[in-house]
């Protein structure tokens, strides 16, 4: 008997262990009618954003695209600096990848008034560790279609954000300081927070425990 208490109790506390909370940085909504930057082509942008936990689990952004194109991959870096200040550099790059395949999705949601798609990039499943309340920057390059045409990183200017440290500052590689993109940066590690389920399952593992406890001292 004392063997069955014994599980019940590691099982109650294994269900009641807290999780990783979720953070994210948004840099306001997707505009589409502002401007837009080349990320391929050579050329490339970065975005400042402040990280509100422990690790970076991936990033989202606006994307403008020629009628029918889709994005397939595109090079990405985490780094301290900005790396397309011609007049700077990355400073210490925490993470760096092309992402692609399931990896990367590519969704239409409207086109603007130039007549170019506006689409939303979202890349997943990385892994990058950062220090909560500290500035870091995404840089975006290398950008591929398979027709080959050129893509751009949205524009917003910040306008809509409400993240800590927005709106970002951002530099692209030929024209120096350039107004804010719109991107979000998600990631975990910003507490702790118990799941509600586990919650639940260790107050009802408490309770039968309490019940075994009662019969065998009747």
């Amino acid at each position: 008997m004392k063997t069955h208490i014994a599980l019940l109790i590691i099982l109650c506390l294994v269900l009641a262990a807290p999780a990783l909370a979720q953070w994210s940085y948004e840099n306001g909504p997707i505009n589409g009618n502002v401007d837009a930057w080349t990320i391929n082509f050579g050329y490339t942008v970065s975005d400042s954003y402040v990280a509100a936990g422990a690790s970076v689990n991936g990033f989202a952004f606006g994307a403008r695209e020629l009628p029918g194109d889709t994005m397939t991959a595109v090079d990405w870096i985490l780094s301290t600096g900005p790396c397309s200040n011609p007049q700077g550099g990355c400073g210490t790059i925490l993470g760096s990848g092309t992402a692609s395949g399931n990896n990367l999705t590519d969704k239409f949601l409207s086109y603007n008034q130039f007549g170019y798609q506006i689409d939303l990039i979202t890349v997943s499943n990385l892994n990058v560790p950062e220090n909560s309340g500290t500035e870091y920057w995404l840089t975006l390059a290398n950008a591929v279609l398979p027709s080959g045409d050129p893509v751009f990183w949205d524009e917003n200017s910040g306008i809509g954000c409400h993240s800590q440290g927005c709106p970002s500052s951002a530099y692209e590689s030929a024209e120096g300081t350039i107004p804010s993109e719109s991107f979000t940066i998600n990631g975990t590690g910003g507490g702790t927070t118990p799941e509600p389920g586990s919650v639940m399952l260790f107050g009802s593992g408490v309770l039968g425990l309490l019940g075994v406890l009662r019969r065998k001292l009747l």
